[in-house]
């Protein structure tokens, strides 16, 4: 221990020295203070706002609590409203901060965010891994070769009845609508969207149910995310994954520093934490991080124009989609 104090913090070794010739206490007391790793006082504690899943992010909370001392308490957020919750949340406190970091799962509203001052001015936020929207099929109802080979697809006659759809107002799924209204334009885009409320889709609460509704064959493919799919069959599920889509998009995890938080240095550590390799190699194995990416054929949209119409796209998928 004394060995690797000295070498990364010459402070500590030379107060180490002068405690081992016999001066008082508080020099090894003020060691412990300066030397870097050294775990937090006794009850220190950050306050978490996750829309990542609660099932991937409590153990590596936990390894964080054992490797600093810092005990972490979260709040997450329910699937139907997944990342508006917690934005809205983050909004409505902005004058008085309850969280210190917040882990988001896509990009979108951690931008937002962003651009309404929650997040510290300096260092704010950061993207970290990635997984992605994806069609997904129940290969007991539909064969590979007869697979929508583009979003645009859903909205044919063959998948009338067919298809399940988280509903489009909320999470990922708004952030996909959004960016496909970017990329085809306003008219396209509403006649698209306008056709596929007609086709009788089922409309979820969230990603996961939609794989769900897709296992049990009551529609024969859907659009989720990633992680879901992958979950799904790790259950058991009998659930595949579409391959070569197009006008699909990536989706990072976000980290980012509430400005005039409670507890920042405790919040700079999970902030530096959760952007280890480590962390992002054991999302990847638990299947809530893609190791592989999308081709270049999916979506990169361009931020700012989304978020200054925002509210307005949010409320015609309302009108659109409402059930």
């Amino acid at each position: 221990m004394h060995r690797r104090s000295a070498r990364l913090n010459p402070v500590v070794s030379s107060l180490v020295r002068r405690l081992g010739r016999g001066l008082d206490r508080v020099w090894w007391l003020l060691a412990l203070i300066l030397a870097p790793g050294v775990a937090a006082a006794p009850g220190a504690v950050v306050h978490l706002y996750c829309a990542q899943d609660q099932v991937f992010a409590e153990p590596i909370l936990e390894d964080f609590r054992k490797a600093t001392g810092i005990r972490v308490l979260p709040v997450f957020d329910s699937e139907a409203v997944k990342t508006v919750g917690l934005a809205n949340r983050l909004i409505a406190e902005r004058r008085n901060p309850v969280a210190d970091v917040y882990w988001g799962n896509e990009e979108l509203r951690c931008r937002q965010l962003a651009g309404a001052g929650i997040f510290r001015e300096t260092n704010a936020w950061a993207a970290f891994g990635q997984r992605s929207r994806r069609i997904v099929y129940n290969p007991q109802r539909v064969a590979s070769a007869q697979l929508p080979r583009a979003v645009s697809e859903l909205t044919n006659a063959a998948w009338r009845g067919r298809v399940a759809i988280a509903f489009p107002a909320f999470g990922s799924t708004a952030t996909h609508f959004m960016a496909l209204r970017q990329g085809w334009g306003e008219a396209r885009w509403q006649s698209w969207c306008r056709a596929l409320a007609d086709n009788r889709p089922f409309l979820e609460e969230g990603n996961s149910l939609v794989v769900r509704r897709v296992a049990r064959g009551e529609a024969w493919i859907g659009l989720t995310d990633s992680d879901d799919i992958t979950a799904g069959q790790r259950e058991g599920l009998n659930v595949a994954m579409a391959q070569g889509v197009t006008d699909l998009m990536v989706l990072p995890n976000t980290v980012a520093v509430i400005r005039e938080c409670p507890h920042p240095e405790a919040a700079e550590k999970l902030f530096v934490y959760l952007q280890q390799a480590s962390v992002v190699r054991r999302l990847e194995t638990a299947g809530a991080l893609e190791t592989v990416g999308l081709d270049p054929q999916a979506l990169h949209p361009e931020w700012a124009p989304i978020l200054l119409d925002l509210d307005r796209t949010a409320s015609k998928l309302q009108r659109l989609f409402r059930p």
